[in-house]
């Protein structure tokens, strides 16, 4: 879905950013088969390792690997030239991920007005950013847009989402440091109602020291949200930074505990060859990604196309 970029600038942005990924992955990959005409298991482990190597995580990697085995004894014999089109389609059916219903979720519901999204993640992933490039591609793409500084326990992330808000030309929310968060939530909905707001983005503390306080925080902010517009916030956004590898499987999954998280941005993917942490996570937790950060530009955050992303690490 390229909303917001031509389809030429995005394929290259996305080329550029996973190229450290890519090269990582397919040098291991290619010593894996360096000499072989067919898939055995000394191929087989040096595809293990490369896949562990780029942080696709261990429970994914034999995932795959036994597909693979699987492959290998049903066909007797499968060439290193049919391993990566098998490759390719096992990767793109982990990040297939849908709802209930068998439906892939949209990237953004406007029949809903407000649609409210809230976006947690800890302290330096790029939550505040992503918020304020998504801001400022929703403004590009004609949306009214409306941001909720909800974290105040920095000031810092207040000032910087201030600083974002002018940036993308959209009205913020903000109350002073040390506010109740769910407070700022509360009047941030009740004003884009009012203003007749298409799409409110809601910043939340990045604290994981207490899980127990932060559970209980963010409880309370979908629940004021609610009383306003019921069944908000139609999203939730975990922000995860893809370079930090196997930290951001732990950032998942207390996150997954402390809330119902509906979707997923891994950003900073440009400055690591970790970007198999992608695939790991969305197979893991079974929640869609549905944005990736592959560069510092505006443009550079990208609405996740399967599809492109698999085929980016492979051509």
């Amino acid at each position: 879905m390229a909303l917001f970029w031509k389809k030429k600038e995005s394929k290259e942005s996305l080329d550029k950013g996973l190229q450290k990924t890519k090269t990582g992955i397919f040098e291991k990959l290619s010593r894996a088969v360096m000499g072989k005409s067919k898939v055995d298991d000394d191929v087989l482990d040096g595809i293990e390792d490369a896949l562990v190597a780029s942080d696709v995580g261990v429970d994914t990697t034999l995932k795959i690997i036994d597909m693979l085995e699987d492959r290998v004894a049903r066909d007797k014999y499968m060439n290193t030239e049919e391993l990566r089109t098998i490759l390719k389609e096992e990767m793109y059916t982990l990040l297939d991920v849908r709802d209930a219903s068998g439906d892939e979720a949209p990237v953004f519901d406007f029949s809903i007005k407000p649609y409210v999204i809230m976006v947690v993640g800890v302290n330096g992933v790029g939550k505040t950013t992503t918020i304020g490039k998504l801001a400022a591609n929703l403004k590009a793409a004609g949306k009214k847009v409306m941001l909720g500084a909800a974290d105040t326990f920095r000031a810092a992330a207040v000032d910087q989402l201030v600083v974002w808000s002018e940036r993308a030309g959209v009205p913020i929310v903000k109350q002073q440091m040390g506010a109740d968060p769910a407070s700022v939530a509360y009047d941030t909905v009740k004003s884009a109602v009012a203003q007749d707001i298409d799409v409110v983005l809601i910043d939340t503390a990045g604290r994981l020291h207490n899980k127990v306080n932060l559970m209980n925080e963010l409880t309370k902010i979908r629940n004021v949200m609610g009383k306003v517009i019921p069944g908000a916030p139609h999203e939730v956004l975990l922000v995860l930074d893809g370079s930090t590898g196997q930290n951001a499987f732990i950032q998942a999954k207390e996150f997954t505990k402390a809330t119902d998280v509906t979707a997923l941005a891994v950003t900073k993917l440009d400055g690591t060859a970790k970007g198999g942490v992608v695939l790991g996570i969305a197979d893991q937790f079974r929640i869609p990604v549905k944005f990736i950060g592959v560069g510092e530009k505006i443009e550079d955050l990208q609405i996740f196309d399967k599809k492109a992303f698999i085929d980016s690490l492979f051509d």
